[in-house]
C-alpha cells in the first residue's frame, strides 16, 4: 500500500519475456550440468501464453550414445528414454522451482521427450496462467 496515496501499487513485471527465456536457458543448462553430468550443446525457450517449451539439443553422455549404439535398437532405446524419465521425474520439484522462481507462476504439469538419435531434448511446462512481463524497452 502507497503510504502517501493509500492506494494499493501494483508492482510492476521486472523482466521483459526474452529476459525470463534467456534466465531459464541459462537455469536449466547448470541444471542439466550439474544434474545429468552434461549440459547441451545448444538451448532455446519459448513462452507461448501459458506453456513454457524448452528444447535442448547435444544432450547425450558418451555412455548414453554408447549404450544406444551397441543394444539392439529399440532395446537401447527404449532403455535410455525410461531413465531420463525416471531423472526427469526425480529432479522435477527443483526443475519446477527454477520455472516458478524466474516466471513468477506455478506449473501445473511437465511433458518430457529425448531423441535417442538426434540428441534432442524437449521440455514443456504447462504453466497455471501466463508470465506477467514487462514489454522491452523501444530505441
Amino acid at each position: 500500500m502507497n503510504q502517501r496515496s493509500g492506494d494499493f501499487k501494483i508492482s510492476e513485471p521486472s523482466k521483459t519475456q526474452g529476459e525470463m527465456e534467456a534466465a531459464i536457458c541459462q537455469c536449466i543448462s547448470r541444471f542439466e550440468q550439474e544434474f545429468m553430468g552434461r549440459g547441451p550443446k545448444d538451448i532455446h525457450a519459448h513462452l507461448i501464453h501459458d506453456l513454457l517449451l524448452v528444447r535442448l539439443q547435444g544432450v547425450l553422455t558418451s555412455a548414453e550414445q554408447h549404450l544406444v549404439k551397441t543394444l539392439p535398437v529399440d532395446k537401447g532405446r527404449d532403455l535410455l528414454k525410461q531413465v531420463r524419465s525416471q531423472l526427469i521425474e526425480i529432479a522435477r520439484p527443483k526443475l519446477e522451482e527454477i520455472i516458478r522462481d524466474i516466471t513468477g507462476v506455478n506449473p501445473v504439469s511437465l511433458h518430457h521427450d529425448i531423441s535417442t538419435l538426434t540428441g534432442e531434448e524437449i521440455i514443456i511446462f504447462t504453466l497455471i496462467e501466463p508470465p506477467n512481463f514487462r514489454e522491452p524497452k523501444r530505441k
